[in-house]
């Protein structure tokens, strides 16, 4: 079965034998940043990518909440992310009391390359949090300033997921590439990181970094829809290069603010388990809830992770 719109998602991922879906990279934000994210992406045509990015799911939380719900979405990661100094500790604690009174949503965190960041993730650690974002190109910083080396390392001992957005789609930044983060990942073997976007628009090269560590994911996040966050399409043996990683493969999307609907996603990934047959249904249930609930720590007590 194909989801062909938001309405067919419950059946399909019934047919799969799911409870429902787990999705490891969406978005939550303070209503004044969510305000300011929204406006810029209505600014992309003319400012920023060059193209329309209308927001399709623009409603108040409360609904953006039930628009989850009917979809089955059990589990999910709010993403938060700062974009300057002296902001990642505030989000901290704006979503940490978010999560608390969301039963479907982990506690997350971020941070940002500045004094202290360490001092502020371990706290937000030790409150609970279980998948860490890391927005290289919004941030504007370099993952290997060595502010941040405690904190690759603080999260390389706890063994908590950090979604990392450091490729270079939709647009290149000073510290963007998926060669910089490298200079991390060499530096933090045991790091579980999860390249956000599939390394966009790198994503033979994200494979590449999947193969070489264990403890190394990407996201589906906007890969291979109809909407093209930038020039690159996927490989032409994406699928095939899937077969050996595919338990290092998890649901994200970017809801809300993404230009189509949910299904979309799904339909895009329902295609690359049809594309070959070593992967299938199989794949598609890790992708959708085993893998993403594995990293989220679904259902393990926090004092055995």
């Amino acid at each position: 079965m194909i989801p062909r719109s938001d309405a067919e998602v419950p059946a399909f991922t019934e047919a799969l034998g799911l409870p429902g879906l787990a999705d490891l990279h969406l978005h939550f934000l303070p209503d004044p940043v969510q305000r300011k994210v929204w406006a810029f992406f209505d600014n992309a045509a003319r400012a920023e990518y060059g193209s329309e990015w209308p927001i399709h799911y623009r409603l108040p939380v409360d609904e953006r909440l039930r628009v989850l719900r009917d979809l089955g979405v059990r589990h999910f990661a709010p993403l938060v992310y700062p974009h300057k100094a002296d902001m990642a500790a505030w989000l901290n604690e704006w979503v940490q009391e978010f999560a608390a009174g969301v039963p479907e949503a982990v506690p997350t965190a971020t941070f940002f390359a500045e004094p202290g960041a360490d001092a502020y993730l371990a706290k937000a650690l030790d409150q609970g949090a279980r998948c860490v974002k890391s927005h290289v190109h919004v941030g504007g910083y370099d993952p290997r300033d060595e502010l941040l080396d405690p904190v690759w390392g603080l999260l390389a001992e706890s063994g908590v997921p950090v979604v990392v957005h450091c490729g270079h789609a939709p647009m290149s930044g000073k510290y963007t590439g998926l060669d910089i983060f490298e200079e991390v990942l060499r530096r933090h073997a045991r790091l579980v990181a999860v390249l956000a976007h599939a390394g966009a628009p790198d994503y033979g090269l994200a494979l590449d970094l999947v193969e070489k560590y264990p403890n190394v994911h990407i996201d589906t996040t906007m890969v291979g829809v109809p909407f093209k966050m930038s020039d690159a399409s996927l490989p032409d043996d994406w699928p095939a290069r899937l077969v050996g990683v595919a338990d290092r493969v998890a649901l994200g999307t970017d809801f809300p603010s993404i230009p189509y609907d949910y299904a979309t996603q799904l339909r895009a990934i329902v295609s690359w388990a049809n594309a070959d047959d070593r992967l299938g249904d199989d794949f598609l249930r890790a992708v959708l809830w085993e893998t993403p609930r594995r990293l989220l720590a679904i259902d393990i007590p926090s004092q055995a992770r």
